[in-house]
């Protein structure tokens, strides 16, 4: 995004806000699908940032759904409820009816109660509902999934369960693998279990949903290129699975993360013991990075000032949030020039997970303003301002 549309926004909007260019995600969705081929569906996992979802490139195949907020969510905007993987550690069989009566295109299961829930609710509607079953990290595990034995059980014993079709598994094991040996071995381990699964089961894997878990780089002045080159170290092994089965690689942070773009003014600056601090109305309960910790490496942040100034006066600024904690620092040693009040910071790369995973209502401050753009339909608020103080006394 350019500095005079920066501007722009910065003069209409206000801060503390957020502003998700949608031909950027566009891009970045395209680039996804050039080195993953045509035979690769994409799936965006929209806890990523939910505000993308009303606007989707066609170039989606699915939307994974986690949580009966997210499911609402989807039910407001009315995107296509055939695309929807509805997904997550855990399914209450409210959850499990209620995504049943939206008719969502795909289950998974990541325990045996799902499956049980899953096919009551087929059977009492007499239908059959197709399930992907979730394998846990074969590497050690986790919460999520199933071991392969009980898997491998499952669809052993598929006939018992009337109201599901198994048509494949779900493989995903955690987020942010910068190098690709990681990947590849996953998608080595996919290809395995789909041939024993033929020899040994006479059974066939007709889907694979699978996370690549492929890192953002947010304080690398080459991240772009960095990532770009991830995708090309799995394209091939990609595409050889899509050749096995049809498969969906599910992504939220590696779509969304270059698009979002994060405005804070700052409201006072001060100097203690040498240190510049400078205090915004914003903050740690607004914006995440992830892999900062305490301000220690610092993102792109571009300047916008609001009075121009001659003087050439360079120096290091601690960026502080507006909450009553000194963890609330957002990035240290960040040089400036006539940093003022008044001014406001963008911060860049913020368009996945920052505007979600926020402390967002610690010390009752407001929540930011949403917005996205695209070149052809301009700026769109999507929430203003929130204003966390508000509730009912008795």
């Amino acid at each position: 995004m350019n500095l005079e549309n920066l501007k722009k926004f910065n003069s209409q909007i206000g801060t503390p806000s957020y502003v998700f260019d949608l031909d950027v995600f566009g891009q970045r969705v395209d680039l996804v699908k050039k080195y993953f081929g045509d035979k690769t569906g994409l799936c965006f996992s929209i806890k990523a940032n939910p505000f993308l979802l009303g606007r989707l490139p066609e170039t989606f195949d699915k939307i994974e759904v986690c949580s009966p907020g997210e499911l609402t969510i989807c039910e407001k905007t009315g995107v296509d409820m055939s695309k929807i993987i509805f997904s997550g550690v855990n399914k209450t069989k409210a959850d499990v009816e209620r995504a049943a009566d939206d008719k969502v295109g795909t289950f998974t299961a990541e325990s045996l109660l799902h499956l049980e829930l899953i096919n009551d609710a087929a059977l009492s509607r007499n239908t059959v509902f197709p399930v992907l079953v979730r394998i846990t990290d074969v590497k050690g595990g986790s919460q999520f999934g199933m071991e392969e034995s009980t898997v491998i059980n499952i669809i052993k014993n598929r006939d018992s369960y009337k109201g599901i079709e198994i048509v494949g598994i779900h493989y995903f094991t955690g987020t942010q693998k910068r190098k690709a040996k990681p990947i590849i071995r996953e998608l080595d381990y996919i290809a395995s279990f789909i041939a024993r699964a033929k020899d040994e089961l006479d059974f066939t894997v007709e889907r694979v949903e699978y996370g690549t878990g492929l890192a953002v780089d947010y304080f690398a002045d080459d991240a772009d290129e960095q990532e770009e080159a991830r995708l090309s170290d799995i394209s091939s092994k990609i595409r050889e699975i899509a050749e096995l089965a049809d498969l969906t690689v599910e992504m939220g942070r590696f779509f969304a993360a270059p698009c979002g773009y994060y405005f804070t003014k700052v409201m006072d600056v001060k100097t203690n013991y040498d240190i510049n601090y400078a205090i915004v109305d914003g903050g740690m309960n607004h914006l995440k990075y992830d892999g900062q910790l305490q301000g220690m490496q610092i993102p792109k942040i571009i300047h916008l000032k609001n009075n121009e100034s001659a003087s050439d006066d360079e120096k290091d600024w601690t960026l502080c949030g507006s909450l009553c904690t000194t963890a609330d620092i957002l990035a240290r040693k960040v040089p400036f020039n006539n940093l003022e009040m008044g001014d406001t910071l963008v911060f860049c790369r913020t368009g996945a997970y920052s505007v979600m995973e926020g402390m967002a209502v610690f010390l009752s401050r407001e929540m930011p303003v949403v917005t996205v753009y695209s070149e052809k339909d301009g700026i769109t608020v999507l929430r203003e301002l929130i204003y966390t103080d508000v509730f009912n006394t008795p």
